[in-house]
């Protein structure tokens, strides 16, 4: 009996051999793969936000401190009393260092200038004639009263020589002898006082007089200076560039002495009030420069440097906007802000950047 030939199982070509290999979606390599790929994509998410963290922690503990911007005022007023004649600001308006901003009725204060120069100036007359002593006219004429004097003493002396022989002859009784001796006494007192006064004439007058015109002088000249001082205090200028914030008086008001017409806030100085924990003390110093920035304006920082900073500590503001704890003590420090722009405004808050730490 022939044995049957069986036909050969056709061979798979290269293609479908190789199609057959591949691993089906239910074979464990391709279950790793999707595994792997969230793995790392969570790895680096986790690195990120730990990178941005301690980025955040970083400047938190050592670059940003919290404050307040603290810009000075003054209140202006006159030093003397007054109506008040010119209102030449108004609030809002912008005045210059000098500026004329409100004048008083000058009027009386002119007058007092008036008669403190006219005292002044009776003063100093005085003074002139008492340093150039005597004129030439009176010292003549003391002269002339001593010769007087003398000529007359003189007479009375030959009428009392003439008394006393008539007297020894018996022709002249002795009355008429005694009223000569009175007359020669009184011509002697004569002359000796017309040569005391040409000598004081002749002398001038004593240092003390001097001494007593140049102080009469010296205090009209002060009462005048006053005078003139109130006047030009009829005249209220700014002590600063700045801008009005209010006014309290109309004109023709009565105002007396430092009665507050205007409150004028400075432009320039402007500090920000910060304040830094103990722990952080010894990464700032006074002249430190920092960056200043205001939440609305976060893109435009100021320049500024550490001016001062507390020697006591104190308890946190409520006023400062920080996350640290507000109970926990801190130092106070001022940050002057070097040319400051005009959108600083009172009491905002600000972030100040300080250098980082090496």
């Amino acid at each position: 009996m022939q044995a049957q030939t069986l036909p050969a199982k056709s061979q798979p070509t290269g293609r479908a051999a190789s199609s057959s290999e591949a691993p089906r979606p239910e074979h464990p390599g391709f279950r790793k793969r999707k595994l792997i790929i969230p793995l790392v994509l969570l790895a680096v998410g986790g690195v990120a936000l730990y990178a941005w963290r301690a980025h955040l922690k970083h400047e938190e503990q050592w670059l940003l401190l919290y404050g307040n911007v603290d810009i000075r005022e003054v209140n202006l007023g006159f030093r003397v009393p007054g109506k008040l004649d010119e209102v030449l600001r108004d609030e809002g308006d912008s005045v210059k260092a000098g500026a004329v901003v409100a004048r008083l009725d000058p009027e009386p204060y002119r007058r007092e200038v008036e008669e403190a120069s006219a005292l002044a100036q009776s003063a100093r007359s005085k003074l002139a004639l008492v340093e150039a002593g005597y004129r030439r006219e009176e010292v003549e004429k003391a002269r002339a009263s001593v010769a007087e004097a003398e000529a007359t003493l003189a007479n009375v002396e030959r009428t009392l020589l003439r008394k006393k022989d008539l007297v020894a002859k018996k022709v002249s009784s002795q009355q008429e002898l005694d009223d000569a001796v009175a007359a020669k006494g009184e011509g002697e007192a004569r002359r000796n006082a017309a040569q005391a006064a040409l000598a004081l004439q002749e002398a001038g007058f004593r240092p003390e007089e001097i001494a007593q015109a140049q102080a009469d002088v010296s205090k009209a000249e002060a009462a005048l200076a006053s005078a003139t001082l109130r006047l030009s205090d009829t005249e209220l200028k700014a002590p600063s560039d700045g801008v009005v914030m209010t006014r309290a008086y109309e004109k023709g008001a009565i105002l007396p002495t430092g009665a507050t017409l205007f409150t004028i806030s400075l432009f320039d100085p402007v500090w920000v009030r910060a304040y830094v924990s103990e722990d952080r003390l010894g990464d700032i110093h006074p002249g430190m420069k920092v960056t200043v920035t205001t939440d609305s304006h976060p893109d435009q920082p100021h320049e500024g440097q550490i001016g001062y900073i507390s020697p006591q500590a104190e308890f946190t503001p409520k006023s400062v906007e920080t996350p640290e704890l507000r109970t926990s003590l801190v130092y106070r420090l001022r940050v002057v802000i070097s040319n400051p722009r005009e959108d600083l405004r009172r009491g905002m808050p600000v972030t100040v950047r300080l250098p980082e730490r090496p």
